[in-house]
């Protein structure tokens, strides 16, 4: 899997991952076509989409991304059914909030997205995309009552084996320091070098190029930092075969950056899932990590087939 080896390296050695924020600029259209929500979570919001009275969609963005990344997906599901569309505090230029205050913020995220459910009378779908699948993966597993069905969008059970195959959290620990330490450290104008070259290995698309490398600044750094810090030191390899919710898993496949061989590919998403009842595996070709911006019609195809 050489792309992801590549940009688990750059992650590495120059925090180069943190260019992965998502644009803000998307957030500006969408307060024109969503209601925000009444509860009071303090490490994300949530604005609904939708229409009121069908079958209740959480969407989750990945690392740094805003909830923007999802406003094909709204387009297409708004009309069938009640969408939630979560953006992480700190991420995108939303205020840090509570996410700047500890070192458990995947685990608050949880517990908040337990509590938004609960209190709203929800048993919904939840979608999680890259960080946000890391996410839903540990909802499920600590409220499986949460969920009716869950969609993954490119999350592995453990981020780190794309550094090691070996890797465990113990291991892993001193490396993701350095990382989160590299993140906060790294000066601006560093970053705007760096996005020209991990950009483009995240996302095929041109124009989402332009706009996810127009977002990264709006990213909260030490937010950033930690969220990623988090999501290398957690390990759901051996949670994955007691979680039962029926879930769809959406990889991609780039031959141009991964290789003439898809069964590498497929290895290692299938691998990672063997233990996994109740899923089913979706690869879309021609696309990279963003498969909403380089595959936008697959995914919409893959969604809505799952959702029906």
């Amino acid at each position: 899997m050489k792309v992801l080896q590549w940009i688990a390296t750059v992650l590495f050695v120059a925090a180069g991952i943190a260019l992965l924020c998502a644009p803000s600029s998307g957030q500006v259209a969408k307060a024109a076509l969503v209601t925000p929500a009444t509860s009071g979570p303090t490490r994300f919001t949530v604005v609904d989409a939708g229409t009121a009275g069908k079958p209740d969609v959480v969407l989750i963005p990945g690392l740094g991304s805003s909830r923007a990344v999802w406003d094909g997906e709204v387009k297409l599901l708004a009309a069938n059914y009640r969408l939630h569309l979560v953006q992480v505090n700190g991420f995108a230029g939303a205020p840090a909030g509570a996410n700047a205050a500890d070192g458990k913020m995947l685990a608050g995220i949880v517990e908040e997205l337990h509590a938004y459910i609960t209190a709203n009378k929800l048993h919904p779908v939840v979608v999680g995309h890259s960080l946000g699948g890391l996410l839903t993966l540990m909802l499920a597993e600590k409220y499986p009552a949460d969920l009716s069905r869950m969609a993954i969008v490119d999350t592995l059970p453990y981020y780190a084996v794309l550094f090691n195959p070996a890797a465990t959290v113990e291991t892993m620990k001193p490396q993701a320091e350095v990382m989160r330490q590299q993140i906060v450290a790294t000066p601006a104008e560093q970053f705007d070098v760096m996005q020209q070259s991990v950009v483009p290995a995240l996302v095929l698309n041109k124009d989402a190029q332009k706009l996810i490398e127009a977002g990264d600044m709006a990213c909260d750094r030490a937010v950033f930092a930690d969220a990623m810090y988090e999501d290398l030191i957690t390990d759901l390899r051996g949670d994955v075969a007691g979680i039962k919710t029926p879930m769809l898993l959406i990889y991609p496949y780039d031959a141009t950056s991964q290789g003439a061989d898809p069964a590498k590919v497929d290895a290692l998403y299938q691998g990672s899932y063997k233990a996994k009842p109740n899923v089913t595996l979706v690869r879309i070709d021609g696309s990279r990590h963003f498969i909403m911006y380089d595959q936008p019609a697959k995914l919409d195809a893959a969604l809505e087939g799952f959702l029906q």
